[in-house]
């Protein structure tokens, strides 16, 4: 049996790539490409949506699909957990299942979990984000998502000095993070953990974002139709050992690991 995928935003940089993918897996086809600003009623007969589309056309996506009874994958950006927490009924009421990928990249997944399972041993917490300057959301979701995890392995917020001074970044979950939007960079992510006499860095670099995603857009797709409820994150359908609460061992990395990236973890 095929899966008929709706993907929207499919003609978009990260859009392009799930077609891709899709082309080349087993099972599942693309019925429909949407853009944002086309009539969602061509969800109609779909099995699964994708949405790779903008942040404020996302919701709407979302909305659809829920309506509709179809399960439905969120790659977009600028989902943080209260935004979540709007359309969490909606889901929940109808039976369906959404997935929330605030990245697909196993790399950046596994520098987040790091990142939340240290935080609880360090007092300060801050995040550098940068994406190249054609990404219209800041933070960005991977940043958003990061800062949610490392609030929720503590117990107490982080300290952050002087966070009512403009140049201390934005909160999150009282992490600051701050962002640049420059040209020569795809993705890259640091997350600085400080105490007393020391620091650790966990960095994460998407350096071909079509080899770094498509084991995660894989992993997702496969696992989609069988979700009900929200699901937020790569993680909860992997084993990465840290940060994972719902990941089961019959869920493995991909053999063919994460390409197109790379990892760095430092300490001072």
């Amino acid at each position: 049996m095929t899966t008929r995928i709706a993907l929207v935003g499919g003609t978009g940089k990260l859009g392009g790539i799930i077609h891709e993918v899709i082309d080349e897996l087993d099972g599942f086809e693309v019925v429909t490409v949407l853009g944002s600003r086309s009539d969602l009623a061509e969800l109609d007969g779909a099995d699964l949506v994708v949405d790779a589309s903008v942040p404020a056309v996302s919701i709407d996506v979302v909305r659809a699909a829920i309506e509709r009874g179809i399960n439905v994958v969120v790659g977009t950006s600028g989902w943080s957990a209260e935004r979540i927490a709007l359309v969490r009924p909606l889901v929940e009421a109808a039976g369906t299942g959404a997935v929330f990928i605030p990245n697909f990249s196993l790399g950046s997944v596994i520098g987040s979990a790091i990142a939340a399972a240290a935080a609880r041993f360090f007092p300060s917490a801050e995040i550098v984000e940068a994406h190249r300057d054609t990404k219209i959301d800041s933070p960005s979701g991977t940043a958003v998502r990061t800062a949610e995890l490392i609030a929720a392995a503590r117990q107490s917020p982080v300290d952050a000095p002087h966070v009512d001074q403009r140049a201390r970044g934005q909160q999150v979950a009282s992490v600051p993070v701050h962002s640049l939007r420059r040209p020569g960079v795809i993705a890259k992510q640091e997350a600085v953990l400080s105490g007393p006499g020391e620091s650790l860095t966990i960095v994460h670099d998407t350096i071909d974002p079509a080899a770094a995603y498509a084991p995660g857009i894989r992993i997702a797709l496969q696992n989609a139709l069988e979700v009900r409820g929200v699901v937020v994150g790569l993680e909860s359908f992997i084993d990465i050992g840290v940060g994972s609460p719902r990941a089961t061992a019959d869920r493995p990395v991909p053999e063919d690991g994460a390409p197109g990236q790379v990892a760095q973890v430092t300490s001072a």
